[in-house]
């Protein structure tokens, strides 16, 4: 069974990442879940149901048809719109040579790669259904993904307060010395103290990236993510080579969430990212809890909040997250977990923002171009640029499409 015409030229970087070529089968489906990875946007749940239907080699040879499959998609259950929109969006990378990028890169830079079929596989992700990671790229250890330990996600504000860093290094640490993960963005603020205070203590930490592994996205955090990867895990679903668009962002918070046994937010505005993270946690069913903080800072204003109209627990030390994680959030018994949330992840990101993340402001580029980078159809594409063109957020000419600047209203 083959994935495709040029497939046979990649097997060789593949079995640079450490997989073995011995079973054609497992051979043929990591090489199938690389170029998917590249194909579709993180959380594609078309792509998630056609894989779990079918299987990735037989999913993508699907995808690379010329006329739409008259099997397949009933197979898996996919609505004929929702069928014809990603085939849509999917084709515009059908021809880019990002698998055999991603795979350079990797091999180069010592990453590793996890499909489902591998016993490191966190399978906490499997219960976010037809959203959950098609692969893993890992820079670290793979075994600290699979080893049967409780996980608590912490997460909060870039622009955290001294307050907010307090709180999360003490509660980190805390948790960490207990022989609980502590999961988190890699970002400034509380994403950086939580993983700092883990590594302070020698305990088990892990960053989930929004573009590639080999990439150390905020540049400030590289020497952080280096001591990650000595112990613990950097990981992104993202193939290496992969940018981190602010979307991407927003979509690697339901890993984060999926992850963790239980979600806190130490620190969090009104608009905080954290809080779409929180939503994730609450979407599949995980314990949140949320660390109050003062009426008049704007700061907290997110965790009050969560706390006020989401049922999130009021947390004020790290006995009060232990509390949070009942037997249901101990990943070493699979009977213990909750069912898979399927459909029941957060609402998807406006895709106008994915347009914007693909423009630039230096070069120009062409509607099928921006397609290619956001993972939408050219029509979809060419639909929402003309809105942002509208709002005076993009810019076009004969040489083609730029980033603008916004109106002043």
């Amino acid at each position: 069974m083959t994935t495709g015409p040029d497939d046979t030229e990649l097997m060789p970087l593949v079995a640079e990442l450490g997989r073995d070529l011995g079973d054609p089968d497992r051979a043929h489906d990591d090489l199938a879940r690389i170029v998917w990875s590249c194909l579709a946007e993180p959380g594609d749940a078309v792509a998630g149901m056609l894989i779990d239907a079918v299987g990735a080699p037989d999913a993508l040879r699907v995808a690379r048809s010329a006329r739409p499959h008259p099997v397949a998609p009933d197979a898996a259950g996919i609505p004929s719109a929702d069928w014809s929109s990603a085939l849509q969006r999917w084709r515009p990378r059908m021809t880019a040579p990002d698998a055999g990028h991603a795979l350079r890169i990797a091999a180069a830079r010592g990453i590793r790669l996890l499909t489902p079929a591998d016993d490191d596989w966190p399978r906490a992700v499997d219960d976010l259904g037809p959203h959950r990671p098609i692969c893993l790229w890992v820079r670290g250890d793979p075994a600290v993904l699979g080893a049967p330990a409780a996980a608590v996600a912490i997460v909060g504000a870039r622009a955290a307060t001294g307050y907010g860093e307090h709180v999360a290094a003490e509660l980190s640490a805390e948790l960490a010395g207990r022989g609980i993960a502590v999961v988190s963005g890699g970002a400034y603020g509380i994403d950086g103290c939580a993983h700092r205070a883990a590594l302070g203590v020698g305990g088990t930490t892990i960053a989930v990236m929004a573009g590639g592994v080999e990439r150390a996205y905020p540049a400030g955090h590289t020497d952080l993510f280096e001591r990650i990867a000595a112990t613990g895990a950097v990981i992104s679903e993202v193939p290496c080579g992969g940018a981190p668009t602010k979307w991407r962002f927003l979509a690697r918070n339901r890993v984060i969430a999926a992850l963790g046994g239980a979600t806190v937010v130490v620190e969090a505005g009104g608009r905080s990212g954290s809080l779409n993270t929180a939503g994730h946690a609450a979407a599949l069913g995980r314990p949140l809890g949320a660390v109050p903080g003062p009426i008049t800072s704007a700061s907290s204003a997110g965790c009050h909040r969560l706390l006020r109209e989401f049922d999130a627990r009021c947390v004020t030390d790290a006995d009060e997250v232990v509390e949070l994680l009942d037997p249901g959030t101990l990943f070493d018994d699979p009977g213990l977990r909750a069912a898979p949330a399927v459909g029941s992840a957060a609402p998807p990101t406006d895709d106008t923002m994915r347009v914007r993340d693909a423009l630039s402001r230096r070069s120009r580029r062409s509607a099928e171009d921006i397609a290619r980078r956001a993972g939408m159809s050219t029509g979809d594409v060419e639909a929402r640029l003309g809105l942002l063109l509208l709002a005076g957020e993009a810019d076009r000419n004969q040489d083609g499409w730029a980033l603008g600047s916004p109106r002043t209203r």
